[in-house]
């Protein structure tokens, strides 16, 4: 298995270790319940070195974009994140993915660990505009510090003003006394905080730092369960659950970052406009259990009459609310919220409703 620079931390500290995406990752230390509320109602700090990082330069570099992802890049202003996908020709998402203009010719690309070769083959192959693309992701190392207490804690750190950074903007500059970090303003924990990306041979000195700095405010290591029932109660996608290469952002409800602007072609354009003016034939839904029990990916949707709908597609007990959530794909007819269906759990019919996430106001 791959390593982070912090794994030999995490082993130490008594992390639960467990293969994710080929790397040796921490799935909890404390336990996932008290590891999200740690994020929730604190500050903890998540290794997500595992990431992939591509940049993408040189006067191609926007109409190689501009191509190859469903958001319009050209929208963005220096120093400004954009969350958006790789459609492939099919209908289906490549991968989804943050955005970064970096520089004038120059940007970022944050790609899902899993999917690293995938993409970046993916973006390789599909370079007939010859924008300069270099694979950095075994040459950054990055931690999330999320929860209502990290801009207290990272301010300690940087001259800074982290309140100057607008939710998906960032800046880089010096941290910890290190020079050249990206200090993101973005997550996907729903709890606000920040994304620092920096050399893998900084990584230790910033790992000390930031839990030095944040010691006042119960500062914590996160595992991945943790990560995963935090997007979820916000009602964030994770690829290889609610998506993959058979939906399309459409389904995903991922509209919002399908841009249909002139002179703007991206891959499977036609289609997916098409699939937005006519329709499609499911849809990405949250729903809660009235019923006690646990939604877990692959159980089956059920209407009224017990008649399959759809599919969970990823699902947890909500360690805020106390109740079972889940995202799946139903019928359009099924798709409005206050819809009540049904989950079936093993042969058990448990009873549910459609619900617009977030699940945590």
């Amino acid at each position: 298995m791959k390593t982070t620079p912090f794994t030999e931390k995490h082993i130490s500290l008594g992390a639960k270790m467990h293969e994710f995406a080929g790397y040796n990752m921490p799935i909890e230390y404390s336990g996932i319940i008290d590891e999200h509320l740690t994020v929730c109602n604190g500050v903890g700090v998540f290794d997500v070195s595992h990431m992939g990082e591509f940049w993408v330069k040189g006067p191609k570099a926007l109409p190689f974009l501009q191509k190859i992802t469903s958001n319009n890049v050209a929208a963005l202003t220096l120093g400004q994140a954009q969350y958006s996908c790789f459609p492939n020709e099919e209908g289906g998402i490549v991968d989804d993915l943050i955005v970064y203009y970096y520089e004038p010719e120059k940007y970022l690309l944050v790609v899902n660990a899993a999917n690293i070769d995938k993409d970046w083959n993916w973006c390789v192959s599909h370079n007939d505009e010859g924008a300069e693309l270099e694979n950095a992701s075994d040459r950054m190392a990055q931690l999330a510090i999320q929860g209502p207490k990290a801009m207290a804690t990272l301010q300690k750190l940087t001259d800074i003003n982290l309140a100057e950074i607008p939710y998906y903007h960032f800046t880089h500059g010096a941290f910890a006394g290190e020079k050249d970090v990206i200090i993101s303003n973005t997550g996907y924990t729903g709890a606000g905080g920040f994304e620092l990306y920096f050399y893998p041979d900084a990584a230790m000195k910033i790992w000390d730092a930031v839990f030095e700095a944040g010691a006042e405010f119960g500062i914590k290591p996160i595992g991945l369960g943790a990560r995963d029932t935090l997007r979820l109660e916000m009602g964030f996608c994770l690829y290889g659950n609610d998506l993959d290469d058979t939906t399309s952002p459409i389904e995903a409800g991922l509209g919002w970052i399908t841009k249909f602007v002139d002179g703007k072609n991206f891959t499977n354009r036609e289609a997916l406009a098409r699939q937005k003016a006519e329709g499609v034939q499911r849809k990405l839904v949250g729903f809660e259990l009235i019923d006690r029990g646990i939604p877990r990916h692959g159980y089956n949707l059920l209407n009224a009459d017990g008649e399959q709908i759809g599919v969970v597609t990823s699902g947890t007990m909500s360690p805020i609310r106390k109740i079972g959530i889940g995202m799946g794909y139903v019928k359009p007819e099924y798709s409005k919220p206050g819809t009540e269906i049904a989950l079936d759990n093993r042969g058990r019919k448990l009873k549910a409703v459609v619900v617009k996430p977030p699940f945590r106001k």
